[in-house]
């Protein structure tokens, strides 16, 4: 007696809706990851991979290495212009070299003893020509050699007084502008060299690899996809009624076959705009067409991989 009360009440509640427990509805969905692309910079071949497929990497390990010939070279140029620069400001800075000086104080000091040598032959020849004793042409070649040799003197001082000064502000200005230039080139360089060498961009797997070693790789294209912990979602296609009945945080059930069971997810994302439907006017008989679709995050310990189909369902 009560299997057939039992089962009219389920006749009931098939053809009478709203008599009876409702079930849940289950939504097909299937398994997304959101991976972490690693690309190069610059362009060029690829010269070595340092990881494969399936490969567990953490923050900073290096992924792959492009071909850095010419980066080397122009390192190279960059650090010799670099020393040009900057021996030209030090030399702008302390002014001639000790060794130029050493040789005009030495051509002082002669020129300095010849001066004193004409001094004393000009009055030893005023005196002998007071007493009659030499000609007054004589005299006059040794006032000359006295003049001469001061001028040599003078000219001598004024040499060192320059060599012993340091370049004009703007020399040492322009020699100063000269090396932060050829310092920046540098750092360009070194900076370029290094993004020859792709490093991990933070932990994860390596899911796929989109080139072989020796290929040429395009500047920007995604060369390493990396799978980082708890990046795996699943995602789902509700209809207007359903989306209503859902919020961010909602807790899911997500089951498979041959997946074990209690599997849980949360609802991470909402699309505004219906998905894979055409135009319609929004009225109570069509809104019903609309679907939407509806992300959420999986537990990270659950072994589910990128498109994988799977059932969801609303926890109770």
């Amino acid at each position: 007696m009560n299997d057939i009360f039992g089962f009219f009440i389920g006749v009931i509640g098939v053809f009478a809706p709203g008599f009876g427990s409702t079930p849940a509805p289950i939504y097909a969905g299937y398994v997304e990851a959101d991976y972490v692309y690693a690309a190069s910079p610059g362009s060029g071949l690829i010269e070595q991979f340092a990881v494969e497929q399936g490969q567990v990497v953490e923050t900073g390990d290096v992924l792959f290495r492009l071909s850095h010939g010419q980066q080397d070279a122009l390192l190279a140029g960059a650090l010799a212009r670099a020393t040009v620069a900057e021996a030209t400001a030090k030399n702008l800075a302390t002014g001639s070299r000790s060794a130029e000086v050493d040789v005009i104080r030495a051509t002082l000091n002669k020129a300095q003893a010849d001066l004193a040598l004409a001094k004393t032959n000009l009055e030893r020849g005023e005196k002998l020509e007071a007493l009659g004793l030499t000609p007054l042409a004589k005299l006059d070649q040794e006032r000359a050699s006295l003049a001469s040799a001061q001028a040599q003197v003078d000219q001598l001082m004024a040499q060192l007084a320059v060599a012993e000064l340091p370049a004009r502000s703007e020399q040492q200005s322009a020699a100063e502008a000269s090396l932060l230039a050829a310092q920046a080139d540098v750092n360009k360089a070194r900076a370029d060299l290094a993004d020859r060498t792709i490093l991990a961009p933070q932990d994860g797997v390596v899911d796929r690899l989109f080139y072989s070693q020796g290929e040429f790789a395009p500047a920007g294209a995604p060369v390493v996809a990396l799978l980082p912990p708890g990046a795996i979602k699943v995602k789902f296609y509700v209809d207007e009624t359903s989306r209503s009945g859902l919020q961010l945080g909602d807790g899911l059930l997500v089951s498979c076959d041959g997946c074990v069971a209690g599997i849980t997810a949360k609802v991470s994302f909402f699309a505004a705009d219906p998905q894979f439907t055409p135009p319609v006017i929004y009225s109570r008989q069509e809104r019903s067409r609309l679907v939407f679709l509806v992300e959420a995050m999986i537990d990270p310990l659950a072994k589910l991989h990128p498109g994988q189909p799977v059932s969801i369902e609303k926890s109770p």
